[in-house]
């Protein structure tokens, strides 16, 4: 009788992309009163602790980590209140990884926090989470300085809305004659008629040499009814306005400071003296001039640089950026069949950016422009734009990357481009087909 042999014990083998990469992982579900952190099991007698979400309590947080030897953080982009748990854990040097809800929440099961932190743990445990793009820090300020100033544009401009109703209603008709009710002939019309002048000839006088409209018709559109209670209207939203716009002038002067020390040049050149522009900070900073591409201005330029950086290794190529941003057709295909290749919603700022400075050039005579009108008429505005952002992305990345500068080949070298490259498809499709393609001008001579 044969004797069996001892059997080995089997051990689970995962398959390769199942492997645990990260065995120091811990996963936090964040919050709004406080923080659900999950650790490795056997790190600590209590793998799942609650933490309040005041300062001392995250710095408690992150030594708790540590001497749980944990080297790597997951945590979800809850609103904004992820911004101070990111910092103050970064600060002790760990690892933290940013993560999209939207990869993780459509798992069944998990019903609570704590769940949800071990869930976000586990995940991590075996590199199943890819963290979420954010800048080096001196970008992040950056970002910062300027999303103020979009936002107080963005409350200024309320209150153009709210002069220009005032003046609607006391029968002002100034924004009828005027393009800018906030420029030099407007503000110093403005200014006059809370300073109590109501003669119209008077008013209209202040017109601006460059202003297209002559005093007579200025003056007509000046006969109003001067109310006690629009006037006061009037002169609050004035006030508010020009306050908005010291505090613009402010945020400036920061991310003008901000350029500064951002700076790439050489910091030992003693030639090298501090820029007087947005627009030549911004160039030292990233050592190229993005507002040379068509429908680029300084301040698009400006935005960009803020939302991504300088540094395009953070992606592997032109196409991973473009669909970073969003810009990208999607794929979803089933069966073999293409069941949509629209654009995936991203909420991206410098995508934004990007199909606000495609919209520009409609009827700019560049190459850029002439790809944005042909694209036009073959898929429709939308469609164009966001395919003419992709085109600017792309220039961007290069630039960035290569250091690179743009050279723009004119509308009517690219429409000569483009035409070469019909009449090469056509004839290949032609040979293919046993013809061959011949111009109306040698047959002509031919015959």
């Amino acid at each position: 009788m044969k004797q069996k042999k001892p059997s080995r014990k089997r051990t689970a083998k995962f398959p390769k992309h199942l492997q645990q990469l990260n065995h120091h992982a811990a996963g936090i579900d964040v919050g709004s009163r406080s923080h659900f952190v999950a650790v490795p099991e056997g790190a600590d007698d209590q793998p799942v602790r609650e933490f309040s979400t005041f300062t001392d309590d995250l710095e408690r947080l992150a030594q708790w980590l540590i001497s749980c030897n944990v080297t790597t953080v997951a945590m979800e982009s809850t609103g904004i209140y992820w911004i101070p748990v990111f910092e103050i854990l970064e600060l002790y040097g760990l690892d933290v990884r940013l993560v999209n809800a939207r990869h993780v929440k459509n798992v069944p099961g998990r019903k609570s926090d704590v769940l949800d932190c071990q869930w976000l743990q586990q995940l991590h445990t075996y590199g199943l989470l890819r963290g979420a793009f954010r800048p080096v820090d001196q970008v992040c300020t950056l970002r910062a300085y300027v999303r103020q100033r979009a936002t107080l544009v963005r409350n200024a401009s309320s209150y153009i809305q709210r002069m220009q109703k005032a003046l609607s209603q006391m029968n002002l008709q100034l924004h009828n004659v005027v393009t800018d009710i906030t420029g030099v002939t407007g503000m110093k019309i403005i200014s006059a008629i809370l300073a109590g002048e109501r003669n119209p000839k008077t008013l209209a006088a202040m017109r601006d040499k460059r202003c297209k409209n002559n005093q007579e018709t200025i003056a007509r559109s000046l006969h109003g009814n001067y109310r006690s209670e629009h006037l006061f209207s009037l002169q609050q939203a004035v006030e508010l306005y020009e306050f908005y716009q010291q505090k613009i002038a402010d945020c400036d002067q920061q991310i003008l400071d901000q350029l500064n020390a951002c700076d790439a040049s050489d910091d030992n050149d003693l030639n090298n003296s501090p820029p007087r522009s947005m627009e030549e900070a911004l160039q030292r900073m990233s050592g190229v001039d993005l507002s040379s591409i068509n429908g680029i201005s300084t301040n698009t330029a400006l935005k960009i640089i803020a939302e991504i950086g300088i540094d395009m290794s953070r992606w592997k190529s032109a196409k991973h950026f473009a669909s970073w941003l969003g810009l990208c057709p999607g794929s979803k295909i089933s069966g073999g069949k293409v069941l949509s290749s629209a654009t995936k919603p991203v909420a991206n700022r410098a995508a934004a950016a990007l199909r606000m400075a495609a919209m520009t050039l409609f009827n700019s005579k560049s190459a850029m422009g002439a790809y944005l009108r042909r694209q036009r008429s073959r898929l429709g505005a939308p469609k164009a734009i966001t395919a003419t952002a992709h085109k600017l992305a792309r220039l961007i990345y290069n630039m960035l990357k290569n250091g690179t500068d743009f050279v723009d080949v004119g509308q009517e070298q690219y429409e000569e481009r483009y035409r070469s490259r019909v009449l090469q498809n056509l004839k290949r499709k032609a040979q293919e087909l046993g013809y061959q393609l011949v111009s109306v001008e040698q047959e002509q001579q031919a015959l």
